[in-house]
């Protein structure tokens, strides 16, 4: 009866909310299901965070806000990215967001047009083709290399640079690899793209506070040579365990950071006055509760790709950031989807086919590690117990190459 924008048939979604929503089926039948599929901090907010949040709606903060955020916080942000990134940024290029996902939507809306191109890397975050295709323009995707630990290659993205170029997507530490890209590989980038200074740079870096190691995070900021042309993204879903709290930042180049803001208006008016307020105890407030949290992420890193690498047919290098493993499968004879829902039907531990996150994802699958340690050595447990059963696939696997 209604006739629907033929664009609404362009957007994808997000896997993992899918399988959330199978396994909370399954667990209200009475299955035992182990959620090793979404991507969220198993931790809470940090009870100094909830408090400001709290207290702003006790003390009657009950109004709109500045589009682009209130400014206590929005410098907040400024002196952080100072103090962690080493440069120093105007608080009014600064748009605060509901969650990271505006702000790469932002990006996309404004650079993707019908005959244009963004390049996207494969296996990538699933909304960063979705909302390429949404906004008219094609997506390109570019590879991640499992034996470079999930980073790409420059010089294969810089050759998919065409003139109808107009975005580039960057992710690091990214998801769903947990792979980091080394600075000496930024370094070619940033050095190629002064030949095609027509393309403007999304830098997401949701993760930039979980790297392991001795490795510091290598962020697109300090680069003088694109900092006209970078979009860089952050926020405190993943850092402070505050995915629900619907926060982010997205920090843009002169005078993109006005047409942000007439987006925002006309999309979201703002964000709600109590989280922006919590937002900002969080960066000015005590950072203890994100090294404990790292920590325990650190030792769940170290067990779940150990013990991933014993099961037969898996091989997992470590991420070198964020809270996500991302096993090769392709010797179990499985492909993505297959072993991720047979996994949560008949093992009870749900995953993410790593097909979720483009083409390049065939032959691995996800395991977000923001979950407990017994809860992992369990999961991997019943994944065991289940190969060793003699299942056999369906389908046969179908590899992409890169």
């Amino acid at each position: 009866m209604f006739k629907i924008a033929s664009r609404m048939a362009l957007l994808g979604t997000e896997s993992a909310f899918e399988v959330l929503a199978r396994a909370g089926e399954l667990a209200r039948q009475g299955r035992s299901i182990i959620n090793l599929g979404i991507g969220q901090p198993d931790f809470p907010t940090p009870p100094h965070i909830v408090e400001a949040g709290r207290k702003v709606l006790s003390d009657g903060h009950h109004g709109y806000t500045p589009a682009n955020g209130i400014l206590p916080l929005r410098e907040a942000v400024a002196a952080d990215i100072a103090a962690r990134r080493g440069v120093e940024v105007s608080p009014e290029d600064i748009v605060v967001v509901p969650g990271g996902k505006v702000t790469m939507a932002f990006a996309m809306l404004m650079f993707g047009e019908e005959g244009a191109e963004i390049l996207c890397p494969d296996p990538g975050f699933p909304i960063y083709q979705s909302v390429v295709r949404f906004s008219g323009a094609k997506p390109v995707p570019y590879p991640l290399h499992e034996a470079n630990g999930f980073s790409f290659s420059a010089d294969e993205v810089l050759e998919k640079i065409t003139p109808r170029t107009r975005l580039l997507i960057v992710n690091s530490p990214a998801n769903p690899t947990g792979g980091v890209v080394p600075k000496a590989e930024l370094d070619r980038l940033v050095a190629g793209l002064e030949r095609h200074p027509q393309v403007a740079v999304l830098s997401d870096e949701i993760y930039a506070r979980m790297v392991y190691g001795n490795q510091a995070h290598a962020s697109l900021l300090p680069y003088e040579a694109i900092r006209d042309r970078l979009i860089l993204l952050d926020g405190w879903s993943k850092t402070y365990a505050m995915t629900g709290w619907r926060l982010g930042w997205g920090l843009w180049p002169k005078g993109l950071a006005e047409l942000a803001t007439r987006l925002a208006i006309n999309v979201h008016s703002c964000v709600n006055a109590p989280t922006q307020f919590a937002g900002l105890a969080a960066l000015t407030g005590p950072q203890d509760s994100v090294d404990r949290m790292m920590r325990a992420f650190e030792e769940r890193r170290r067990l779940i790709v150990g013990a991933l690498n014993r099961l037969p047919g898996f091989r997992c290098v470590d991420p070198g950031g964020a809270f996500y493993a991302f096993p090769n499968i392709a010797a179990t004879g499985f492909s993505a989807r297959e072993l991720q829902d047979r996994l949560l039907e008949e093992a009870g531990v749900a995953t993410i086919a790593g097909t979720s996150f483009g083409e390049m994802g065939e032959g691995y699958i996800r395991f977000s590690y923001a979950n407990s340690s017994e809860n992992i050595s369990e999961a991997i447990r019943r994944i065991g117990d289940w190969l060793g059963s003699g299942v056999r696939p369906q389908r046969p696997i179908m590899m992409q190459t890169a």
